[in-house]
């Protein structure tokens, strides 16, 4: 008699699975074994994302004797117990480096989505720091000094990182460090107090900022640039994110949103149609760095193995720069 073979899993059922490890519900038992299988073994076919991203800032978690010696000084950073400690090493001359508090990768429960619908906001920023915020990071890091004494936003911040590397490297006179989600935001005001020793004179701050909700007045045409690093994924915030760009965004010719966002089927090319509704003018680049470019034009090639489901439509960031029409009269 001929021996059957179990039936190959479908990707599909492999993607429930894999949203049912992360939300730490217990498979049922009629899930064959094939499918518990099959989940760490095509998890990485499945998924987009790939730890690192584009590795453009190189990162490490703490090991055991660093983070007892991070913790043994005074008012020293506690972490739970799904926490780990991760050293960014900034691409800059000399010794620069981030420690910043995060969430062990893709680690979410089920209260983090009931603050999600509680909030209106998704939990994307819990989840890891992802590739285009690397890249942004990274862009803004090579271009740090046009945020010389300049009054910084980040929106849809997550963990944080790009903003905290303009703080602690382009002698920005104020960096604020938003996001919707309050959780995050505890995040990055831990991020913030690790690494207040790197910030010289710029003043930097957390602050909780849902872009459907009406914007305080002395937020109102505050900045010089607004940084944001796929934000424009969701479409039902499309208009809200492009009222918030142009509420908050100086009215200066020089003034500028910089967004580093992939095309993700049409949800990019839906957010540009809201920025042409709301009076503003966009430049879309696909290549804006050379060293991204070429890391692009890599793993975009057969048989690339350092990311192996990389999917220039998901993954590659585009560069947005978001400004007022030049022929305005400014005040």
């Amino acid at each position: 008699m001929e021996k059957s073979h179990a039936a190959t899993p479908s990707r599909g059922s492999i993607r429930w699975a894999i949203l049912r490890q992360a939300i730490k519900v217990p498979p049922p038992p009629s899930i064959s074994g094939t499918l518990h299988h099959s989940i760490g073994t095509c998890a990485k076919d499945i998924s987009r994302k790939t730890p690192g991203g584009f590795k453009l800032i190189s990162c490490c978690p703490l090991n055991g004797q660093m983070v007892a010696e991070l913790q043994s000084a005074e008012r020293a950073p506690q972490i739970g117990r799904n926490e780990l400690f991760i050293r960014y090493t900034l691409p800059v001359e000399g010794d620069s480096e981030l420690i910043m508090i995060q969430r062990l990768d893709d680690c979410i429960d089920l209260d983090d989505f009931e603050i999600s619908n509680r909030h209106d906001i998704d939990t994307t920023g819990l989840v890891c720091c992802w590739p285009s915020e690397d890249a942004l990071a990274y862009f803004c890091i090579e271009n740090g000094k046009m945020f010389r004494s300049k009054r910084v936003l980040e929106l849809g911040s997550g963990y944080g990182l790009a903003g905290l590397a303009i703080a602690a490297n382009t002698d920005a006179f104020e960096v604020v460090i938003s996001d919707g989600n309050p959780q995050v935001i505890d995040y990055v005001q831990r991020n913030i107090d690790i690494n207040a020793s790197t910030f010289k004179d710029s003043k930097v701050k957390s602050m909780i900022l849902h872009w459907s909700q009406e914007h305080s007045s002395e937020m109102l045409n505050r900045f010089d640039f607004i940084i944001a690093s796929d934000c424009t994924f969701f479409k039902e915030f499309h208009k809200s994110l492009a009222q918030t760009v142009k509420s908050l965004l100086k009215n200066s010719e020089a003034s500028e949103a910089i967004f580093l966002s992939p095309r993700r089927g049409d949800s990019l090319t839906k957010f540009l149609v809201k920025i042409n509704d709301s009076g503003l003018d966009y430049e879309l680049v696909e290549n804006y760095n050379a060293r991204i470019w070429s890391l692009h034009q890599k793993l975009r090639s057969e048989g690339n193995s350092s990311w192996p489901n990389y999917d220039e439509d998901h993954c590659y960031p585009l560069l947005l720069r978001i400004t007022f029409p030049k022929t305005r009269d400014y005040p």
